[in-house]
């Protein structure tokens, strides 16, 4: 979690932008973000000339003829020289770090430099050079923070998937899974490809043995992602750079319009948070995903979207807004009937409301399931998460009593969770129960909840206790005034 500290950083660095100049939100991100690239490659450069030492083999970042533009370098320079290296030097050169056909290059075509003056560049440049860059969490918090600060952050259901409910989703998902040089990983709508470099980083964490059988080209094949939105991809492309996939599979293109033959049955695992907050004309969204649930609805046509683009035997994980668990019109109650009878349910997690504060109070669940078409699951585990480690007010502070540890355990051990009461955080449900129910998915429709019997006294003894109370009153106002009386 983002620390105070560094939230006044990105709030200073972000005020001299605006003071300097620059009023548009986005291109503040974009401006920044381009800024903490460069930054971040000198610091990857430092690590391969450590590397060096041991395998003269390893690629440079900077070679010889681009060693001036390094950070450490450049930063160090006069305000109009450091300004004149960025505009003449800098972007071309970054621009030329990955091959042409690379989603990076592609966004970095049309990438510009505009912070306007020489002053504010420096300005800027000081204090990024204040922020710790090094520890991948504090990078990925501050890239979450500083996107939190556009304003237009969540009016269309962007809101930014926190790093920890990330996390626990992809070990949910990956702890048990093979990987293998075929596999596909992909998210329909990934803003900064936070569940991207989550995967990326529990593979090489939790099952470098694959890394052995993986040519770079091959594991840069692993991971996939989408982004309607040019400047969330061009971030994206450069997070993944940033972690070392040169190469990355980033598409800017409306997955909902786009969406053809060729990604049917692509993927292996979808991870997603996508737009829960909008609506669609029929026109603007591809047929296909239509066939599975005929809607305007944004949160559900993502979930049509993930039905098709998995292969059979593949699995997602995705958050919804609680809506989509119990929603009445025909297209909610399709969809959840196409998963839950035609489909293998596995879990539905239910959050707490307060997990997207401060951008929505909106409750949300995490719906896990299978691709089968045709054999569904014979129960569903529910769990109900009630604390994700931090308070649900818009401060988001730290807190004791985090599930999620719980829910891993739980999760990765099922076949213990057979036996639980209803009115334990887990529990199974029969499938036949939940098509009984209308497909309700929504926790609170199965959850028992044990209310502790209170005893209180009869009337009449409460009467008598309050004329006790008064009388005691009445004594003391009397001592009162006779103080004041003799005074």
């Amino acid at each position: 979690m983002i620390t105070n500290e560094l939230k006044n950083q990105v709030d200073k660095i972000w005020e001299t932008f605006w003071t300097g100049g620059i009023s548009n939100p986005l291109t503040v991100v974009e401006q920044f973000t381009f800024l903490i690239f460069i930054k971040s490659l000198d610091i990857a450069q430092i690590k391969i000339d450590k590397k060096k030492k041991l395998d003269s083999s390893v690629k440079d970042i900077f070679t010889k003829e681009y060693e001036h533009l390094r950070w450490q370098n450049v930063s160090s320079k006069a305000a109009e020289d450091m300004f004149s290296t960025f505009q003449t030097q800098m972007f071309p050169f970054i621009k030329s770090l990955s091959d042409e056909q690379s989603a990076f290059s592609n966004y970095m075509k049309d990438a510009s430099f505009l912070i306007p003056t020489a002053k504010l560049l420096q300005k800027v440049v000081d204090m990024i050079d204040k922020l710790n860059l090094e520890d991948k969490d504090i990078k990925g918090d501050l890239y979450e923070y500083l996107l939190s600060k556009l304003a237009t952050a969540g009016t269309n259901g962007q809101f930014r998937t926190p790093r920890h409910i990330i996390k626990m989703m992809v070990e949910m998902m990956l702890s048990n899974t093979t990987i293998t040089k075929d596999f596909k990983i992909y998210d329909p709508a990934c803003g900064t490809a936070g569940f991207l470099i989550n995967s990326i980083e529990y593979i090489k964490e939790q099952k470098s043995e694959i890394l052995d059988t993986l040519s770079s080209k091959e594991f840069e094949g692993l991971f996939y992602g989408n982004d309607f939105d040019i400047s969330m991809a061009r971030i994206a492309s450069m997070n993944m750079m940033l972690h070392s996939i040169e190469s990355a599979h980033i598409y800017n293109t409306d997955a909902l319009a786009k969406f053809d033959i060729n990604e049917e049955d692509k993927y292996d695992l979808i991870l997603a948070n996508p737009p829960f907050k909008g609506s669609l004309d029929y026109e603007e969204v591809s047929k296909a995903i239509l066939d599975v649930a005929k809607t305007k609805k944004t949160e559900l046509l993502f979930v049509s979207l993930i039905l098709k683009a998995l292969k059979t035997g593949g699995r997602s994980a995705i958050i919804v807004p609680d809506g989509v668990l119990f929603g009445s019109t025909t297209a909610h109650k399709e969809l959840r009937r196409e998963i839950v009878s035609n489909q293998q349910l596995d879990a539905i997690i239910s959050m707490p409301s307060g997990v997207f504060k401060p951008y929505a109070g909106v409750s949300t669940a995490i719906i896990i399931f299978t691709k089968t078409n045709g054999h569904r699951n014979d129960k569903v585990w529910f769990y109900d998460m009630q604390n994700d480690g931090f308070t649900l007010n818009d401060n988001r502070t730290p807190c004791d009593g985090s599930d999620i540890s719980d829910i891993l355990e739980r999760f990765k051990n099922l076949e213990n969770e057979a036996n639980r009461a209803r009115t334990d955080k887990s529990f199974f449900v029969p499938i036949e129960e939940i098509e009984s129910n209308d497909y309700d998915l929504s926790i609170n429709r199965y959850k028992e909840v044990v209310y502790e019997s209170a005893t209180y006294d009869k009337p009449a003894k409460i009467i008598e206790d309050l004329e006790v109370i008064n009388s005691k009153i009445t004594i003391g106002l009397e001592e009162l005034k006779e103080l004041v009386n003799e005074k």
